[in-house]
């Protein structure tokens, strides 16, 4: 009697499991409509868990007695092409995750908590005859719908109901139901329509700018490699035209019918790229970033998977987007950090996108003023095509730098007399002016000058920053808030100083030297509101004549043509740091901020307050530019045997008690050390090949209440160093002791935290 033929299902389910799970299809349904990329609903423990199919089977490692079958296949088609479930098995492998989670991660939240299918029709409001014919002018009083109308009336097509959200404000969600009850708005469901085969000159809406010799050679050279697999850096000075490169590339790509995804660190920086793109392309466009909600980015992947959206413009998870004509990948501002997950699944979108690239056989474009060391390394190791820009575009000149030596002069609250008479004087000349504090609120540090009482937080190892505006002390790591202390808990004195500056004492201190000129002040706390942002950049970019004055959101990307001026006013703070890539961070963020000066006809100038004008790395950066600092910094670490030159992954633990993390890392460094000792990684790894530092608690050990520790590996191999790791998440989950604690591997790390 022959034996019946099993149809094993495996799935990702949405587990702490490193591992995949088999269901057995029951005869009700057909082996043929279920296909990995599909959705199905599982029994999983007492409940039932939306899972991913990835694959089939005819046997399995588990008894056939104990296997469940599944409870219902959820779509009718695969919503996860197999290109990208390809990537996220190797996210799953590479960053050592469990692949239940590496999946749930890359799919919208409806898509992980509802039944519902790729939904393929749009519904799009639009302008009716009677709408156009009536007066509008009865409306005076009704400004969302007379908004509303007025964005309708440019379109024929009609707009969905994301790009209405973009533009309006409020709840203008009440004013289209009213227009549609007056029958002056209809709505209508169409079926998406693909824009593959657009004509060149339905492709460009506005002609491109005319490129320097430079601009001109790379983009010769990333059309000439454009239609497979290469990775290229373009390093170019801040205003040498990266973006006009990506643009000329990118037209190139939609006239074959492609698709371009573009990432960028920030949600701040997308409204511009999206700016400068429309303005060029007429195809559809579109951003996504965590700036949505859950229906908005649900609605923006499905046009994106469906083919829709031509470009899309998005933050880290946008790597996971599927995109069935991807055709080339950007990213711009390559160097930021904002590209690498710090929490759940810590992948680096960089990394993973260069992965993806190399799978579909695309080119993929990094770009920066200040490429990672990484990159450059990859570079060295002709990985990567380097593609140089060094001149600014149009007749922009680079600005002068200078170190402002602050050492024995009086500072108003920070800044120094020399500063402030150079801020006179562009000011005079109706130019804008760019102040720099990597430090939001009004002051970090709350003192009592009787007994030295400082205003810690309870829940971190962390001093609590006074915000003047609110009255209040906030924890910036834990978000931990309470009532400014009318005097010290401790002695009851009620002399407390204010030590330190943030962007809102800044903001105070330059009103009072300065009450004839408009100040404007952008960080997180002034940027809160949905379009605040987006209002600031604008007014700034007006060229009227202003301060500015703010964090890193001001530092990447932004174009002021009349800013002549930019001073950071505590360089200091990042001299001196634990970290062996904090040298790099800082140059990075000198040389971004410093670009912000003299951007067109105007000559820019930079200065930087300091008390330490002798630091080495400050000279360099100063003297020789961000390469030569790059070219001095690479070798400092070849010389010392650290990334890019070996490869680290930190095992990151915390707990409610520290002798629970202290002794899960002391586990897991003598799991370690015998795997090491009895040569179990493999034969060829030497003792000097993987190294260990620590168990040693964190930097901030204390943090919203946990207390927390770290062990870091290093490997001057990456098998050796994923073999080694393997091993270790096989002996800790074999260990019923240890999973009680929560603990993470964080392969790549970028900061040690």
């Amino acid at each position: 009697m022959l034996k019946k033929k099993l149809n094993i299902i495996q799935v990702a389910v949405p587990t702490p499991l490193r591992r995949k799970f088999d269901y057995l299809l029951s005869d009700t349904i057909n082996p043929d409509h279920v296909l990995p990329g599909m959705r199905v609903l599982v029994p999983f423990g007492r409940t039932k868990q939306i899972a991913l199919v990835l694959g089939k089977s005819s046997k399995t490692d588990i008894d056939v007695k104990k296997l469940r079958s599944l409870s219902k296949v959820l779509d009718t088609a695969p919503i996860l092409p197999e290109e990208i479930i390809k990537l996220l098995n190797w996210v799953a492998s590479y960053y050592l995750h469990p692949i239940g989670e590496v999946f749930q991660t890359a799919l919208p939240v409806h898509y992980r908590k509802k039944e519902s299918a790729l939904e393929q029709n749009l519904t799009l409001w639009r302008l009716t005859e009677l709408g156009r014919e009536s007066d509008w002018n009865d409306l005076k009083r009704a400004v969302r719908q007379r908004s509303i109308l007025e964005q309708l009336k440019n379109t024929a097509d009609g707009l969905t109901r994301e790009q209405i959200a973009n533009e309006q404000e409020g709840h203008w969600q009440a004013a289209l139901k009213t227009l549609v009850e007056k029958k002056w708005v209809e709505s209508q469901t169409v079926e998406p329509v693909l824009l593959k085969n657009k004509t060149n000159a339905e492709i460009r809406k506005n002609s491109s700018l005319l490129l320097n010799e430079e601009q001109q050679i790379a983009v010769e050279f990333l059309i000439k490699n454009g239609n497979c697999y290469s990775a290229s850096l373009i390093d170019g000075i801040t205003g040498s035209g990266k973006t006009e490169v990506y643009l000329s590339f990118i037209e190139r790509q939609l006239e074959q019918g492609r698709q371009v995804l573009v990432l960028v660190p920030e949600i701040g920086l997308t409204p511009q790229l999206i700016h400068r793109f429309e303005h060029r392309f007429s195809v559809k466009i579109q951003t996504l970033h965590s700036g949505l909600n859950n229906t908005q980015r649900m609605k923006i992947w499905q046009q994106a998977s469906s083919g829709e959206i031509r470009i899309l413009i998005g933050t880290r998870s946008s790597v996971f987007t599927p995109m069935p004509d991807l055709g080339a990948i950007i990213i711009d501002e390559e160097h930021d950090i904002s590209f690498k997950q710090q929490d759940g699944i810590r992948y680096s979108a960089k990394d993973i996108a260069l992965v993806r690239a190399n799978n579909a056989n695309i080119p993929i474009i990094l770009g920066s003023a200040t490429p990672s060391m990484e990159s450059l390394y990859l570079c060295q190791q002709n990985k990567m095509a380097h593609l140089k820009l060094r001149q600014r575009a149009g007749n922009a000149r680079p600005p002068e730098v200078h170190l402002i030596d602050v050492r024995g002069q009086y500072l108003q609250h920070g800044l120094s007399r020399t500063l402030i008479d150079l801020i006179k004087q562009h000011l005079a000349k109706e130019n804008q002016v760019l102040l720099f504090q990597n430090r939001r609120g009004y002051s970090p540090v709350l003192l009592c000058n009787k007994c030295g009482w400082i205003s810690y937080c309870h829940r971190c190892d962390s001093k609590l920053t006074y915000h003047r505006q609110r009255n209040h002390l906030r924890c910036h790591h834990c978000q931990t808030e309470q009532p400014l202390p009318p005097q010290c808990p401790d002695c009851g004195h009620g002399d407390l100083s204010q030590l330190g500056m943030g962007t809102e004492r800044v903001e105070k201190v330059v009103r009072e030297i300065f009450p004839e000129t408009e100040v404007i002040r952008i960080d997180r706390d002034t940027t809160q509101r949905k379009g605040t942002l987006q209002s600031m950049l604008e007014k700034a970019r007006d060229g009227k004549k202003q301060i500015l004055i703010g964090t890193q959101m001001l530092a990447k990307g932004h174009h002021f043509p009349n800013v002549t001026l930019v001073a950071i006013l505590d360089i200091d703070q990042g001299l001196y740091s634990i970290d062996f890539r904090a040298p790099e961070r800082l140059a990075q963020l000198i040389v971004q901020v410093s670009g912000r000066a003299g951007r067109e006809e105007k000559k820019g100038q930079v200065v930087l307050q300091t008390a330490h004008p002798e630091d080495e790395m400050l000279n360099t950066l100063l003297t020789l530019g961000y390469s030569g600092f790059a070219k001095k910094a690479l070798a400092e670490r070849k010389e010392l045997l650290l990334p890019p030159y070996a490869y680290q992954a930190l095992i990151r633990c915390e707990s409610n008690k520290i002798e629970n993390y202290q002794a899960f890392l002391e586990y897991c460094f003598q799991v370690m050390s015998s795997l090491k000792r009895n040569g179990s990684v493999e034969k060829s790894v030497g003792e000097s090949d993987i190294q260990f530092l620590g168990p040693v608690p964190a930097p901030m050990e204390k943090k919203a209440g946990k207390f927390r520790g770290q062990l870091l590996v290093q490997a001057s191999q990456r098998k050796d160093l994923h073999r080694m790791l393997n091993d270790l998440i096989w002996n800790v989950e074999a260990n019923k002791a240890a999973q009680r604690i929560r603990w993470s591997i964080d392969i790549d790390p970028q900061e040690l935290y």
